[in-house]
C-alpha cells in the first residue's frame, strides 16, 4: 500500500480532473464517510482512500490510475459479476459502500457527442441494516435497521426489516432500551448524535451491539419526521397509523430519512408501523438473553440455542418468526392460548399437518422477492418466486377447504392465515396471479437484462423480435422464396458487411427485374460483371429488423418486466400479508412436529404468579443427551409469588456438576417457551404471565469496560434488584462468589432477604453457601431445593434430580478428583476440609495452616509422620499395662 498516496482534497476536487474523475468526485461528496464503488464497465472501481481501505479489506491488489495533483491515483476494482461477495465482506468489516451505477451504455452516450462521457449516478448506499439481496442475507434470520428516540423522558424503538417491508415500532422507558434492542437485534441503529451524552442510552448501545450510525438531531425533530413519514407512505395524515407518541414519530422519521438517503428515492414497499409497549412483550435483557442462549448460543452460533433446539419449520419466513416469536414472549393469556390453539389443531390433525408442510416445501420467500422488486434490485426470479408462492397459497387453501367437517374446522390462528392466502377473497392477487403465471416464462434467469424470461403469445412484437433473432435464416429464406415465386426469375438473397441483405441474380436474369413492373418492387443497387444486385422495400425493413431484433427483444422483455414489478408493487400489501399468513402456518405446523418429537405438552398460562413445572426437561440439554443416547432426567419446581401454591424463593444447593445451572435455566426457558406461544418439554406446566425474566448464572468479566468478573456479576444483580416486579422470575447462580467468603455470603444472604421481602418475586437461588438453608425457617415463603449426589466406593455419582432440603455437602474435593487435580492436590484438600470442618469458626482459623507450598511434595516423596515414628519407638511386649496406656494417651495427643 502506497502510504504517500494523495488524499481527495477539500476544495474543489474536480478541478483540473478528468471528466470521469470529476463524476467520482461528485459521488464522493455526496457520501463523504462511505467508500464509492465506481461502475467502470465491468468493474466497480474504487479510487483515493476507498481504494486504499478496500484493497487492505477484501485483500486485493492496490494499483493506480492516472495522476491526481502530480501523484498517482490509487486504485482498485472488483468485478461486477461478483460485486456482492466483497460487498458483504466490506460490510462485516463496518464500511459503508455508495454504490455508482452508469445509467446509459456507451452507445446511448455518443449519441451526445464522440467525447461525452457516460451518465453515473448514487443508485444506493449499502449498509449492514438495509441489505436486501439474498446472497448478503441469512434466509432464516431477521436484518432489522433501527433507531431510537428520547423526547421529554419517554424513549422510542423503531425498527424496518427492509428486505421483508416489515415496520415495527416500541414505546418503553429510557431503562428499558436495552431490553428492546437486545430483542430485536438490530444490525444497525441510528441515534441522534445528542444521545451519545446520556450514559443510560450508550451502555443500552453497547449491550446491543450492531453497527451504530450517528445521525444529527434535526433529523429526528417531529416536525421534520412527520413530513417525511407522510412521504415514505404516501399519506396526508399519520392518523392511521395510531396516536403515535412524539418519540415514536422521531425514530420512524430517522428510519425514513436513512431509507431516503440509502435507496437513492427509490419507495421500498413497507409495512404499516406495527406498535407495542412494554406492557405487551416479556422483557428480558441483553445479560439475561446471552446467558439463556435463547436465539443463539454464547459461541455465538445458532447451534446449541433454544431456537435450534425447537425449529422444525419448513421455510425461511417462518423461521425468522419463530425467532421473532421467542425473541418477544407475549404478556397477554388470550393471544398466548390463540397461538396454543393451532399447534394443538395440527397436533390432533396430522395427516392435514404433513400435507401443509409438503405444500410448504415450494413455497418461496416472497416478502423479501417483492422488497427487491419494490426498490429496484429483484429480477425475474423473484417474480416467479411470488407466482409460485401464490400458487402455493391456491393449494393451501384447497387442502383446507377439502375438510368439509365443521367440527374439525381449525382456530382462529390458522382460519386467519387461510382467508389472507385464499385467492377467492383476494381478486387482485388472483389476477396478478394468473398474468404471471400466463407469462413467464420455465427457466428465469437472475437478471431482467439476461431476456428470455417472457413465455411465447404474451407480446406478439416480442415473438416476431425473437423469430428474427433466433431464426433469421429460416425468415430469409421465406423471402427469397416468396421473391423467386412472384417475380418468376431466380434470385438470391445473400448479405455482406457493406450492403447488408439484398437480392442478387445474373445479369441475364435481373432485365425482367429492371423493367416495368416489376422495377416497382426490385430497387436496383449494384451491378458487377457477372451479378446484379437489388434490394426491395420488405428486404430492406426486414434486414434493419434483424440488426435489432435481439435488442429489441431484450427492450420487449425490460418493458414487460417493468409492468410486472409495478404491479407487483401494487398488490404489495396483499403479498406481505400472504406471505406473512404462510409463514404463521409454518411455525404452528413445526412446533406441532417438534411437540410431537420431543413429548412437549401444552401449557397452562393465566394472570397469577404460581410457577407449577411438573416433569420438566432442559430443551437443549435434552436434545443433546438423546444424540448421545443417554436419557434426561426430569424434575418439579413450585413457585408462587404470593407463596399459596409454593415457595416464593428456593435456594437450590447441591454439588458442582449435578445440575444446579441446568436446573435454573431449564425453568426460565420454559416460561419463555410457554409465552412465545410454543408447547414445552414437560408433564405439565402452569405458569402465570412473567412481565421480566432475569438470570445471573455462569461468571464472566466485562474487561472493555474495566470491570471484573465480580463488578459484571454485582451489575448484573444490582439490575436485578432494581427492576424485578412481584411478576417478574428471577433466577441466580452463585451469587457473591467472586470475593471474599465471608463478603460474599453477606451479599448473597441480604439479594435473596431483598427478593423475597422487597422484589416479592418468584426466585430460584443456586448457592454453595449451605448456610442460606436456615432461610427457610427464618423467612415465610423460602424453601430449600437440592440436587442429589451420593458417594459409592469413593467416587461421586451425580443424580440429576432435584428434592425438598438443603444438601448435606458440595462435594468439591470429589470434584475436582473427576476433573483430574493431581492426588497430592485431593489428598491435601481433604485434610484441610477435614480440620475446617472439625474446627469451631473454621475460617478464622487458616492462618494456623502452614502453606501449601510446605506441603506440595508428591505422597510418594512424603517422610513418616511423627505418630508413625513414635509407634516405631514402641516395644509392646516389654511394657506394662500401665505404660501402655500412657502411651495410647501420648498417642492421641500427637494427633490433636
Amino acid at each position: 500500500m502506497n502510504a504517500q498516496a494523495p488524499t481527495i482534497p477539500e476544495r474543489d476536487p474536480a478541478a483540473g480532473a478528468s471528466p470521469v474523475m470529476a463524476q467520482f468526485f461528485e459521488a464522493k461528496a455526496r457520501q463523504p464517510d462511505a467508500l464509492v464503488f465506481f461502475r467502470m464497465g465491468d468493474f466497480y472501481e474504487l479510487f483515493f482512500e476507498d481504494a486504499q481501505k478496500a484493497s487492505a479489506a477484501l485483500g486485493i491488489t492496490l494499483t493506480a490510475r492516472g495522476e491526481h495533483g502530480g501523484q498517482p491515483i490509487p486504485m482498485c476494482g472488483v468485478p461486477v459479476h461478483a460485486a456482492e461477495a466483497y460487498l458483504a465482506k466490506l460490510i462485516r468489516a463496518g464500511f459503508k459502500v455508495a454504490v455508482c451505477e452508469q445509467m446509459e451504455s456507451p452507445a446511448e452516450a455518443k449519441k451526445r457527442g464522440s467525447k461525452s462521457v457516460v451518465r453515473r449516478d448514487l443508485v444506493r448506499v449499502v449498509t449492514p441494516g438495509t441489505l436486501t439481496e439474498e446472497g448478503l442475507l441469512d434466509a432464516r434470520g431477521a436484518n432489522r435497521l433501527a433507531a431510537i428516540s428520547v423526547r421529554a423522558g419517554a424513549a422510542a424503538v423503531a425498527a424496518v426489516e427492509l428486505s421483508t417491508g416489515e415496520v415495527e415500532c416500541l414505546a418503553v422507558q429510557v431503562p428499558g432500551l436495552a431490553s428492546a434492542l437486545a430483542a430485536l437485534s438490530p444490525s444497525e441503529i441510528l441515534v441522534p448524535d445528542r444521545l451519545f451524552a446520556d450514559e443510560a442510552v450508550s451502555a443500552a448501545l453497547k449491550a446491543a451491539g450492531g453497527f451504530v450510525q450517528p445521525l444529527p438531531q434535526a433529523l429526528a425533530e417531529p416536525a421534520a419526521s412527520e413530513a417525511r413519514l407522510k412521504r415514505l407512505y404516501g399519506v396526508d395524515t399519520l392518523d392511521g397509523f395510531g396516536q403515535l407518541s412524539g418519540a415514536e414519530v422521531s425514530a420512524l422519521g430517522l428510519i425514513a430519512a436513512h431509507l431516503e438517503t440509502t435507496q437513492a428515492g427509490k419507495a421500498p414497499a413497507l409495512s404499516a408501523p406495527r406498535r407495542a409497549g412494554e406492557a405487551d412483550v416479556m422483557v428480558i435483557d441483553p445479560a439475561t438473553r446471552s446467558s439463556l442462549e435463547i436465539e443463539k448460543a454464547t459461541s455465538g452460533s445458532r447451534d446449541g440455542s433454544l431456537l435450534a433446539a425447537i425449529d422444525r419449520t419448513i421455510t425461511a419466513p417462518g423461521a425468522r418468526l419463530l425467532a421473532a416469536r421467542l425473541a418477544r414472549p407475549l404478556l397477554d393469556p388470550a393471544a398466548i392460548d390463540a397461538r396454543l390453539d393451532a399447534i394443538a389443531w395440527f397436533i390432533e390433525h396430522r395427516a392435514q399437518r404433513q400435507r401443509l408442510r409438503e405444500l410448504l416445501r415450494s413455497m418461496g420467500d416472497m416478502a423479501r422477492a417483492l422488497s427487491r422488486l419494490a426498490l429496484g434490485r429483484g429480477g425475474p426470479r423473484d417474480l416467479g418466486a411470488l407466482r409460485d408462492g401464490l400458487g402455493m397459497a391456491e393449494q393451501i387453501t384447497a387442502l383446507f377447504a377439502s375438510m368439509r367437517d365443521p367440527l374439525v374446522q381449525p382456530p382462529e390462528e390458522i382460519a386467519a392465515a387461510l382467508r389472507a392466502l385464499n385467492p377467492a377473497l383476494h381478486a387482485d392477487l388472483a389476477d396478478f396471479r394468473a398474468m404471471l403465471k400466463d407469462g413467464l416464462g420455465g427457466e428465469l434467469p437472475a437478471l431482467a437484462r439476461d431476456g428470455g424470461f417472457v413465455a411465447e403469445g404474451v407480446r406478439p412484437e416480442l415473438d416476431q423480435a425473437r423469430a428474427l433473432r433466433d431464426d433469421s435464416r429460416r425468415v430469409i429464406l421465406g423471402l427469397e422464396a416468396r421473391l423467386a415465386a412472384d417475380s418468376g426469375v431466380a434470385l438470391k438473397i445473400r448479405h455482406n458487411a457493406v450492403l447488408g441483405y439484398f437480392v442478387e441474380t445474373t445479369a441475364k436474369a435481373a432485365e425482367p427485374l429492371m423493367a416495368p413492373p416489376l422495377n416497382a418492387t426490385f430497387i436496383h443497387r449494384q451491378t458487377l460483371a457477372n451479378q446484379v444486385r437489388f434490394t426491395t422495400v420488405e428486404l430492406a425493413e426486414l434486414d434493419a429488423k434483424i440488426a435489432q431484433a435481439g435488442e429489441r427483444a431484450l427492450a420487449i422483455e425490460a418493458e414487460t418486466f417493468e409492468a410486472w414489478r409495478e404491479a407487483a408493487i401494487r398488490v404489495a400489501h396483499g403479498i406481505q400479508a400472504a406471505a406473512e399468513a404462510a409463514a404463521r402456518l409454518d411455525v404452528a405446523a413445526g412446533l406441532a412436529e417438534w411437540a410431537e418429537d420431543a413429548g412437549a405438552s401444552r401449557p397452562t398460562v393465566d394472570r397469577s404468579t404460581a410457577f407449577e413445572a411438573e416433569a420438566a426437561r432442559h430443551p437443549v440439554v435434552e436434545a443433546a443427551v438423546k444424540r448421545a443416547g443417554e436419557a434426561f432426567t426430569p424434575n418439579d419446581c413450585r413457585l408462587d409469588g404470593v407463596g399459596a401454591a409454593g415457595a416464593r424463593l428456593s435456594i437450590v444447593t447441591g454439588p458442582n456438576m449435578a445440575g444446579k445451572s441446568t436446573f435454573l435455566r431449564q425453568n426460565a426457558l420454559l416460561a419463555v417457551l410457554a409465552q412465545a406461544g410454543c408447547y414445552v418439554p414437560a408433564k405439565r406446566l402452569r405458569i402465570g404471565v412473567v412481565d421480566k425474566l432475569f438470570s445471573r448464572v455462569g461468571a464472566g468479566d466485562d474487561l472493555a469496560r474495566g470491570r471484573s468478573t465480580f463488578m459484571a456479576e454485582m451489575v448484573e444483580t444490582a439490575a436485578i434488584l432494581t427492576q424485578a416486579t412481584p411478576r417478574s422470575l428471577v433466577i441466580l447462580d452463585e451469587i457473591g462468589r467472586g470475593t471474599a467468603t465471608y463478603d460474599g455470603l453477606a451479599i448473597a444472604w441480604a439479594c435473596a432477604e431483598a427478593l423475597h421481602e422487597v422484589n416479592r418475586c418468584r426466585a430460584l437461588f443456586a448457592t454453595h453457601y449451605h448456610e442460606l438453608a436456615t432461610l427457610e425457617g427464618r423467612l415465610a415463603y423460602v424453601a430449600n431445593l437440592s440436587l442429589r449426589a451420593k458417594e459409592w466406593n469413593g467416587d461421586l455419582i451425580f443424580l440429576h434430580e432435584a428434592g425438598p432440603g438443603p444438601a448435606d455437602r458440595s462435594y468439591g474435593v470429589q470434584v475436582a478428583k473427576l476433573a483430574g487435580v493431581p492426588p497430592a492436590v485431593v489428598s491435601r484438600a481433604r485434610d484441610v476440609l477435614e480440620r475446617l470442618e472439625r474446627e469451631a469458626g473454621a475460617p478464622a482459623h487458616l492462618e494456623d495452616l502452614p502453606l501449601f507450598a510446605a506441603v506440595a511434595e508428591p505422597e510418594a516423596k512424603y517422610g513418616p509422620s511423627v505418630v508413625e515414628e513414635a509407634l516405631k519407638a514402641l516395644d509392646p511386649d516389654g511394657m506394662s499395662p500401665r505404660e501402655a496406656m500412657d502411651a495410647l494417651y501420648k498417642l492421641k495427643g500427637l494427633l490433636a
